[in-house]
């Protein structure tokens, strides 16, 4: 850990992964043992528990049952952690099979994404906030360049089927998360919170018009319970996406 002088003539960098220190400290033997990967699983499990909103280096120092100083000789902010815990979380996100069709590729890469979405409802928010370029990150980005590169697109075109499919998961994964999330603080199943909140919408007079062009649209669109009406809306998009792969891939072919 640098001194304050060194802090203020050297620029704060704008990525912990940009950092090449080894961080390590002498530790006396009564004090519990540190290191990055303890530090980086403790945060996760309080970004988990209470949110973003709640977390210090403070809590964090007390749930590891160490003094807040103490970290500091392993991460220089706050920052630092948010950026190790949401790499922490891509790694959840296993390969998707090499030997497999793109088609499964892609439903595999997109399904584990929107789980870690879900499973972290913070983490939609840090991935809009830092580089995503930790370890995990990057192996992460590379499997979507690579199984998007089996598609046959052109390679112009690449970038706009990534945003396409994986924007789409990143949105439907963190509305998702925030759901379940806010189902669980209230007590609720989701399927009960869902109840309630469609019952308010149906008491209000003004929204009668939107309540019978929706169920309408409930109906058609099946499945017993809030889990599974996500499913089937979540399949299908997916499919929507995929065929849409295929037509510009075709189109581009016909291209003289």
């Amino acid at each position: 850990m640098g001194s304050a002088a060194d802090r203020v003539r050297t620029p704060a960098r704008v990525s912990v992964w940009l950092d090449r220190r080894t961080p390590s400290r002498t530790r006396k033997a009564d004090q519990p043992a540190l290191d990055r990967d303890r530090i980086t699983a403790a945060t996760v499990r309080l970004l988990d528990a209470e949110g973003p909103a709640k977390f210090s280096m403070r809590r964090l120092a007390a749930e590891l049952d160490v003094t807040a100083m103490s970290l500091y000789w392993y991460v220089d902010t706050k920052d630092d952690l948010l950026e190790l815990a949401l790499d922490n979380a891509f790694a959840e996100i296993p390969p998707s099979r090499e030997d497999a069709d793109w088609r499964d590729r892609l439903r595999e890469l997109s399904t584990s994404y929107r789980q870690m979405l879900v499973r972290h409802p913070w983490a939609s928010a840090l991935a809009g906030r830092f580089l995503n370029i930790g370890p995990h990150s990057m192996l992460f980005s590379y499997a979507v360049q690579d199984v998007v590169r089996a598609t046959g697109l052109p390679l112009e075109h690449r970038t706009g089927a990534i945003s396409a499919v994986f924007q789409f998961v990143y949105g439907f994964g963190t509305i998702e998360g925030h759901f379940v999330q806010r189902s669980a603080e209230s007590g609720l199943s989701q399927d009960a919170y869902y109840q309630q909140a469609m019952g308010a919408i149906r008491s209000h007079p003004d929204h009668q018009e939107i309540v019978r062009t929706s169920d309408a649209l409930m109906e058609a669109r099946g499945g017993g319970t809030v889990e599974e009406m996500r499913e089937r809306d979540f399949t299908f998009a997916l499919d929507l996406l995929i065929a849409g792969i295929e037509a510009m891939r075709a189109r581009a072919a016909d291209r003289p």
